[in-house]
């Protein structure tokens, strides 16, 4: 499990029942404030169709597991405790959770569309979900500019011991984020500023922060609650606002996605998670029947309880990872099955960094890879693409 997605956003929001859903675990949920303290780790899945049935092969996941035809690759989730107003001043768990945060590669925030938590995450009734998602978004780039604050002091003091670029010294004060010199002087250039911080104002800075962020931390918007006409009637709103239009907002129901997971497991209704429909297959009682219908007619609106959805969304479209998988050019060469592994690497990976993925030892003695597709020899610095299958060539 090479990639991690965090689970962000104030108290209360119905996020334990998000990870509960994605996880099948059971963290605690409840409707009071910090219900998390520490993170809690699980492993979900995002969905990839497998490439067996092209080859004429049935798959033998070695993690993970094939359903139909699709298969469910293992990611890592982190629930992290719950923010509030300030964090980055150290209120509420702020120091503790923005430690906890940065462990995430992308992050999806479960936001309560329904309004029925206050900004503090307390009960309250008409509560504007606009709020949450800025007070996120500014907590996060709050963040930012005091770890860039900092790298400029680094800078301005000459601790690198000798006169250098600004960029240098950003770079260092902020390399738990996965940024890099190049980045941040990109960063900085392509907001129109000169790289003499002396020269940059406030707003220049915090630019500059929000910047780094967006590009370091990518993020989804989870609409949660989204079985209630509340929550329904505020997703549109904010959804039509061209203000929103540079987030992805997924809606969904972590309330609903449970309950379907833990009726198949009990028998009583076939559900493929991130599916738009299901069956009944066992008896009810007139409630549970009551129940199951209204998660019908959301799932069927919106696309599925948009908990798979949300994760995959943010994996695959806003961190812009792919699926790869390993295979044979020439049929059926693993005699303990075929299609045993799907891996997970970064945008514009290589054949190359796919063979050091898998092992070092690999990586060192690439020749090339093969398209086992189209039987085409690629080189080692040839971008893959999603759901390709390629053979490594090595010297052992």
């Amino acid at each position: 499990m090479s990639y991690r997605i965090g689970l962000v956003g104030k108290p209360s929001v119905g996020k334990s029942t998000f990870f509960n859903a994605a996880t099948m675990n059971d963290v605690p949920e409840g409707a009071y404030p910090f219900t998390t303290i520490d993170p809690s780790i699980g492993e979900a899945y995002i969905r990839v169709t497998c490439a067996a049935p092209e080859f004429e092969e049935t798959c033998t996941p070695s993690v993970g597991f094939c359903d139909d035809g699709t298969r469910f690759v293992p990611v890592k989730l982190i629930d992290v405790a719950g923010l509030i107003p300030g964090a980055h001043e150290g209120k509420g768990l702020g120091n503790q959770f923005l430690t906890d945060l940065n462990e995430a590669d992308v992050l999806v925030h479960v936001v309560d569309f329904s309004g029925e938590t206050d900004i503090e995450g307390e009960p309250t009734e008409g509560h504007d979900p606009r709020e949450d998602i800025a007070f996120l978004e500014e907590e996060l780039d709050q963040w930012y500019l005091d770890i860039l604050e900092k790298g400029l002091e680094r800078y301005r003091s000459g601790y690198h011991g000798t006169e250098g670029d600004v960029e240098v010294d950003l770079a260092t004060q902020m390399d738990a984020f996965r940024t890099s010199e190049e980045e941040i002087k990109q960063v900085i250039l392509a907001l129109g500023l000169d790289l003499d911080p002396d020269s940059w104002s406030e707003d220049d800075k915090l630019e500059i922060a929000r910047e780094l962020r967006t590009r370091t931390k990518p993020m989804v918007v989870v609409a949660n609650k989204m079985d209630t006409p509340a929550a329904q009637e505020n997703y549109a709103d904010i959804t039509s606002d061209p203000a929103y239009d540079h987030l992805t907002i997924v809606p969904a129901s972590a309330h609903a996605e449970k309950a379907l997971k833990e009726g198949a497991e009990a028998g009583v209704v076939d559900y493929q998670a991130g599916e738009d429909g299901f069956s009944v297959e066992g008896d009810l009682s007139d409630d549970q029947r009551k129940g199951l219908e209204r998660i019908r007619g959301f799932v069927s609106e919106y696309g599925g309880t948009g908990v798979q959805q949300a994760l995959e969304t943010a994996l695959f479209d806003e961190l812009g990872a792919l699926a790869v998988f390993p295979g044979s050019a020439n049929g059926r060469a693993d005699t303990q099955g075929v299609f045993r592994d799907c891996f997970i690497l970064p945008e514009g990976a290589t054949t190359e960094d796919f063979a050091y993925h898998i092992h070092s030892d690999i990586g060192d003695g690439l020749l090339h890879g093969i398209d086992c597709r189209s039987g085409r020899q690629i080189g080692g610095d040839h971008e893959l693409d999603h759901r390709d299958v390629v053979e490594l060539v090595t010297t052992g």
